[in-house]
């Protein structure tokens, strides 16, 4: 069995200068505060992964890619291939190489104190795309952890994940929910459908910020069930007790938005949504999220909320439902946001030829959404996008399987892919005020050998990762200002996260 190490997917080791400790929460609706109504009364858990830096010298255990039930996880993946459901379940019984892969972080690892001037780690949360699930951006989330952040990745139960399990809370007993397929092509039901599936991911997004308050002050309890071990529920009970007090989630506009393709469609709804709440007379409008505007969400969507994108797929947001909101620009361009300065997009190399979609892009991060007025008075966004790169390659999947994804989507050296989008997510958090580590010299690609090496707050600027002119081999910016006429994109490119583009079109 000495082969086997070899021919196991892996993922490389983090860059930045700290570990990376990781744990999996599922926490009862009934234990939080909503500020809105459950738009699913079926669902009665919220699920995500937290990735934060942690202490070098901590125990190592090692964490599986492929979450438990490890079986029920390789079935869904072969039914979104879009095998026969037999041949799925056959396919799970068979040793797989993904029961065997392994993130490079600690599980429930002792968390690092923060070492930054406010004593308090900045936050993310990223939110998936269609086809993802709370771990399927490990490598991007781990490797912002390892530069000191504390990322939260959710699991959208909106029937976007392969498959999500749903635990109840009072009988332990755990139901499955299915990826649920809807075509790509405008249509009532297809916005119908995008509809019904914000709601819950908007939803979802505003318990977890109460979550993420609960995490800070230390009251976020997991109790054992038939699930969750009596020991490992007193491990994550030590993960919150040891982050209380440690995250930077108080002031206004401190949690960082991200996400990719759907989920970055859902970060600007969610911001848009949270910022306008009660604004609109228009009687068109159906606002898929009302927050209570007491409760804390509203405070923390500011017009200085920073907000990373990577891929998005602008079908959702085009919604007849919600033409009020699209017309509306994002928080940043209120008279006393910095515009632009507070916006990162980056795009595949797919997604920046995807004209319909790219168009839709630049208008909904442009100052008027609407196309009629294209003058600017703020800075424009920060708009890039890698070459020989793919819809799947801001995931794990090109890292993962970088054969499968060379011959079938052309895309090329994945781990670099991913480097890129992450120096640029960590410089636009630099500008934007954060306190992040350094980028490494080894991700940095300097040449010059007395580059200073870094101390764990060295916070030097990586100006040349959003610099239009930095001389960073494909990396190529993209001009918001160029071809702004409004289109509503049609699907004519594969946006799901694994497919070419005719098994979408065979089962959409």
């Amino acid at each position: 069995m000495s082969w086997f190490p070899r021919i196991t997917p892996g993922f490389p080791q983090y860059t930045g200068p700290y570990s990376v400790g990781s744990a999996d929460f599922e926490i009862p609706v009934s234990s939080l505060d909503s500020p809105a109504s459950s738009p699913d009364s079926s669902i009665s858990t919220v699920a995500f992964r937290i990735f934060y830096p942690c202490e070098a010298s901590a125990r190592e255990k090692a964490v599986k890619w492929l979450t438990y039930p490890h079986r029920g996880y390789v079935q869904a993946y072969a039914r979104f291939l879009g095998a026969h459901n037999l041949f799925a379940q056959l396919f799970s019984y068979f040793p797989h190489l993904l029961y065997y892969a392994t993130i490079p972080v600690k599980a429930n690892a002792e968390s690092l104190q923060a070492n930054t001037e406010s004593q308090r780690w900045p936050v993310v949360i990223f939110s998936h795309g269609l086809g993802g699930s709370r771990n399927a951006y490990s490598h991007i989330c781990g490797t912002l952890a390892s530069h000191g952040i504390v990322v939260i990745a959710p699991e959208h139960r909106d029937g976007s994940a392969p498959v999500t399990y749903i635990k109840s809370p009072s009988s332990g007993k755990v139901r499955p929910l299915y990826y649920r397929r809807a075509s790509h092509t405008p249509s009532p039901e297809v916005y119908e459908h995008r509809d019904n599936q914000l709601k819950i991911r908007l939803w979802e997004l505003g318990l977890i910020h109460d979550a993420i308050l609960k995490l800070d002050e230390g009251s976020l309890y997991i109790p054992a069930n038939t699930k969750i071990t009596k020991r490992e529920s007193g491990e994550l009970n030590d993960v919150v007790n040891q982050l209380q007090g440690q995250l930077d989630v108080h002031t206004p506009g401190s949690i960082v938005m991200a996400g990719h393709s759907f989920g970055a469609a859902t970060m600007v709804q969610f911001t848009k949504s949270v910022y306008y709440n009660d604004q609109s007379d228009d009687p068109s409008y159906q606002p898929l999220y009302t927050p209570s505007t007491s409760s804390s969400i509203t405070r923390q969507i500011t017009p200085a909320t920073t907000v990373l994108l990577l891929d998005m797929f602008c079908l959702p947001l085009r919604s007849p439902s919600t033409e009020w909101l699209w017309s509306q620009p994002m928080p940043c361009y209120a008279p006393s946001g910095s515009g632009g300065d507070a916006l990162l997009a980056v795009l595949s190399e797919t997604f920046s030829k995807w004209k319909g979609n790219l168009s839709d892009m630049k208008l909904a991060l442009s100052e008027d959404p609407t196309g009629a007025n294209l003058s600017r008075t703020k800075a424009a966004p920060t708009f890039f996008y890698p070459t020989a790169s793919a819809h799947l390659s801001q995931s794990d999947f090109g890292i993962l399987f970088p054969r499968v994804t060379r011959v079938a989507f052309k895309s090329e050296e994945p781990e670099r892919c991913l480097k890129l989008n992450a120096r640029a997510m960590l410089q636009k958090m630099r500008e934007n005020g954060f306190e992040v580590a350094s980028t490494a010299q080894i991700d940095a690609e300097e040449e010059d050998k007395s580059f200073p090496v870094d101390t764990p707050f060295n916070t030097r600027e990586d100006w040349r990762i959003l610099a239009t002119n930095g001389g960073i081999k494909g990396w190529i910016p993209i001009n918001i200002d160029d071809g702004t006429e409004s289109e509503i994109s049609e699907g004519k490119e594969d946006i799901i996260l694994l497919l070419p583009r005719t098994r979408i079109e065979q089962n959409s």
